[in-house]
C-alpha cells in the first residue's frame, strides 16, 4: 500500500461523509417522500455515501473508516442545521462538535500509525 492509495481512501471518506450530509438533509426535506427533487436527493446521496465508503474501506480498517464518517458526518449535519435551518448554538453544542472532531482526527492520527 502506498501513501498516494492512502491518501486517496481518506479523500474517499471524506467525499463519502458529505454526501451522507446531503443524504440527511434530502430526508429532512422529503415529506414522506411526497417531494419528487428531495427523493431524487435522497436516492443519490445515499447511494454515493456507501459506494465512496466502502471505496475508503478497501484501504481503511473498517472501525476507524466508520467512526471517522460519522464524526465528520454528525458536525457537518449539525453545521447544516445551523446553517440552512436556523438551529441555535449554544457553547455546550460546540464544545460537543470539538470533541467529535477531535475524537476523528485522533482515530485518523492512529490509523497512521
Amino acid at each position: 500500500m502506498y501513501s498516494g492509495e492512502v491518501g486517496r481512501a481518506w479523500l474517499f471518506l471524506g467525499v463519502s461523509a458529505l454526501f451522507e450530509v446531503a443524504w440527511i438533509a434530502s430526508l429532512k426535506n422529503m415529506s414522506g417522500g411526497s417531494r419528487a427533487l428531495p427523493l431524487a436527493g435522497y436516492l443519490v446521496s445515499g447511494l454515493g455515501a456507501a459506494v465512496f465508503l466502502s471505496l475508503a474501506m478497501k484501504v481503511i480498517p473498517m472501525g476507524t473508516a466508520y467512526a471517522v464518517w460519522m464524526g465528520v458526518s454528525v458536525v457537518g449535519a449539525l453545521v447544516l442545521d445551523a446553517v440552512a435551518y436556523g438551529e441555535r448554538w449554544s457553547t455546550l453544542r460546540v464544545a460537543c462538535a470539538l470533541l467529535i472532531l477531535a475524537g476523528t482526527c485522533g482515530l485518523r492520527l492512529a490509523s497512521a500509525r
